[in-house]
């Protein structure tokens, strides 16, 4: 018998010590077990073989049935963990407790807490352009939870945008911005839900668009796109969070003229004249400022949706790098704006403070 364990020690032992896969170490095994039955079986018990190998065909028969019916146990219970779905730890709340993690520093902050959290979750954001404001704004209210992100764009990721446009990676040049802008949204906060428009606003799609969603954030680099941005949330009653940027200068507002506040038409009745106002392409821009502004459009956008502090209604905020100055100022609706004069009821005679 004791010949046996040191043959079955030595396959197992010299198995491990040169990685012999196991299922050939059970194979060996299995070998040594069925020449120790046979030899019990067809031998006369005083044959020397027999005797080497010790005990009785029924002792030796015994010993192989249990381990027999324990490796079925085993490889049965592999096999069901193999073909069994993990089940999710039941939730009593709207967050997983993963969620509660990641937005502690929100649910502790008093002007926005729980509720205001809930508030983000619910929320529908659609942002405008995935570009130089699009990209620190998605990855804002994507790190903060807002539950549904649109973002639409016709646009591919360039070299020339990196520079500035930080939600877009070198590994993504050629790729359309919103999908570049949906991975990099998606690797940082899985919980929430990116919905990608790959293609350019248009006066056919922008109504149907609007209306599935709470609130606009316009980052667009072009005036046609923000006056139809303003014209059909003005429309709708939608809140639009715009800002615009050149060079070293930055604006920031909201237009809501739903609550009193202008609209963008309001304070820019007419696009400027070309060359009034070049692009970025044309005139530059430092690298960093889009990320200010857009920062300050997720911000605004938090406030809006959990109902903290004062946003910026009827008042501008002006931000130039160059000179580390920032200002603001206020704004009035003017009663015969042809985008929200005389909208949704509202007495305009006073202007909007």
């Amino acid at each position: 018998m004791i010949f046996v364990f040191i043959a079955l020690a030595a396959i197992w032992g010299l198995g491990a010590l040169f990685k012999v896969p196991a299922s050939r170490s059970w194979v060996l095994t299995a070998v040594v077990l069925v020449a120790v039955l046979l030899a019990h079986a067809l031998l006369p018990p005083d044959n020397p073989i027999p005797q080497l190998f010790g005990g009785s065909f029924a002792g030796w028969a015994t010993a192989v049935g249990v381990l027999l019916v324990i490796a079925g146990y085993s490889r049965g219970v592999r096999a069901l963990r193999s073909r069994s779905t993990p089940v999710e730890p039941t939730q009593d709340g709207p967050f997983t407790d993963t969620e509660l993690g990641r937005y502690a520093r929100h649910i502790v902050l008093r002007e926005i807490g729980g509720p205001g959290q809930k508030a983000l979750k619910d929320a529908k954001v659609l942002v405008i352009g995935a570009g130089g404001l699009g990209s620190p704004t998605l990855l804002y209210l994507a790190a903060a939870g807002v539950g549904t992100i649109g973002v639409i764009d016709d646009d591919t990721v360039d070299n020339s945008n990196l520079q500035r446009q930080v939600i877009h990676a070198d590994t993504r040049i050629g790729t359309p911005k919103v999908f570049s802008a949906e991975a990099a949204m998606v690797a940082q906060n899985p919980y929430v839900a990116v919905r990608p428009y790959n293609r350019r606003l248009t006066e056919e799609i922008a109504e149907d668009l609007f209306a599935d969603y709470d609130l606009i954030l316009e980052g667009s680099d072009n005036f046609e796109t923000r006056y139809l941005v303003n014209r059909v949330a003005a429309k709708l009653g939608k809140p639009v969070v715009g800002a615009a940027l050149t060079q070293w200068e930055g604006q920031i507002s909201v237009w809501d003229p739903a609550k009193g506040a202008p609209c963008y038409e309001c304070i820019f009745p007419e696009a400027p004249a070309p060359g009034l106002a070049p692009s970025c392409a044309e005139a530059g821009v430092v690298g960093p400022l889009p990320g200010v502004l857009g920062s300050m459009m997720a911000v605004e956008a938090v406030k809006l949706i959990s109902g903290a502090g004062e946003p910026l209604r009827g008042r501008m905020m002006i931000y130039d790098a160059l000179y580390a100055d920032t200002r603001s100022i206020k704004l009035k609706r003017r009663a015969d704006c042809p985008a929200c004069g005389g909208a949704h009821g509202l007495d305009v005679s006073t202007g909007g403070a």
